[in-house]
């Protein structure tokens, strides 16, 4: 599955997707803003998520990121 049909898989049922593949598919695009700093901001989010110990807050978290989701999807 290319990171195209992952992020809209999200996207589309985020409620079912887990927090740990929505952070997989974040890590991955994250590299690929072209501001270091969305970046950087980005990974010190997915940081702070993966340091939570409860899922519900982590999947809340999650929400919250949704953003940079639709943004790779439309091209960054």
């Amino acid at each position: 599955m290319s990171l195209n049909e992952q992020v809209s898989k999200i996207l589309e049922n985020f409620d079912n997707a887990s927090s740990n593949e929505i952070i997989d598919v974040l890590k991955q695009i994250q590299p690929q803003f072209q501001s270091n700093l969305t970046s950087e901001y980005l990974a010190g989010k997915i940081q702070k998520i993966v340091d939570i110990g409860d899922e519900s807050e982590k999947k809340k978290q999650c929400k919250a990121l949704t953003p940079y989701l639709d943004w790779y999807l439309q091209g960054l």
